[in-house]
């Protein structure tokens, strides 16, 4: 007579695959949760949101991702890496001038395409050596970008890597203000920081169109709601 294996597995099976399989499948859910909410909100969404979105306990999110920054690395991997290969496409740039407004350009419109993506340009995370490692990477990029953009003289002296950061923090800010009534504003404030930095007679892309004053009077509004999370 011959008897079954435990669970039905066959010699020499792994009894916990199944286990695994699942822990993995939960990371996958956990991951999607965290990139929706991410894009749609900001990274002020709560571990608690993320758990909920996901259909997994906070137990199950924190086993996965014990911290904050642990969950926001692996979730923005992939969009660091392309901050970091955008730098390097505009090195490439034979015009280091149209390799600089094209670098603006891209990472503007990146933030532009994901809040959560839009708040990592704008926020340090010391405990995400990954990321901050993309980030450092991109940085050594931009200070090259800059002195090669100011050696053509379309770029002014005086134009810093600070001055980056400045219109990333006023790009997250527009992009969260105006992303669901007026979603191409951020084009309009991208113009005139080119065309602020461009010295006198250099060719600078066209300024967008400016949003309705419709759109941008509902965008207000909107600002000026309550949040839902508001006590």
């Amino acid at each position: 007579m011959t008897h079954a294996t435990a669970h039905d597995e066959t010699p020499g099976s792994d009894p916990n695959a199944g286990l695994r399989a699942d822990a993995e499948r939960n990371r996958d859910r956990i991951l999607a949760a965290a990139r929706c909410l991410y894009a749609r909100e900001g990274l002020g969404v709560s571990m608690a949101a993320v758990a909920r979105e996901a259909g997994v306990g906070k137990a199950t999110l924190s086993r996965r991702f014990p911290t904050r920054e642990e969950l926001i690395t692996a979730v923005f991997a992939d969009r660091m890496d392309a901050y970091v290969q955008a730098v390097t496409e505009a090195l490439a740039d034979p015009d280091p001038w149209h390799g600089f407004t094209g670098y603006i350009e891209a990472i503007c419109a990146m933030q532009a395409a994901d809040r959560g993506f839009a708040d990592v340009l704008t926020m340090t995370f010391p405990a995400a050596k990954a990321l901050e490692e993309s980030r450092a990477a991109a940085y050594r990029g931009l200070l090259e970008l800059i002195d090669r953009a100011q050696a053509t003289g379309h770029l002014h002296d005086d134009f810093t890597h600070q001055d980056i950061v400045i219109l990333l923090v006023a790009n997250a800010g527009v992009v969260a203000a105006t992303s669901d009534d007026a979603p191409d504003t951020w084009r309009r404030l991208v113009g005139h920081m080119l065309r602020a930095a461009a010295t006198p007679g250099t060719d600078t892309p066209p300024l967008p169109q400016p949003p309705a004053s419709t759109v941008l009077y509902r965008a207000m509004i909107r600002l000026g709601r309550p949040s839902a999370d508001a006590p």
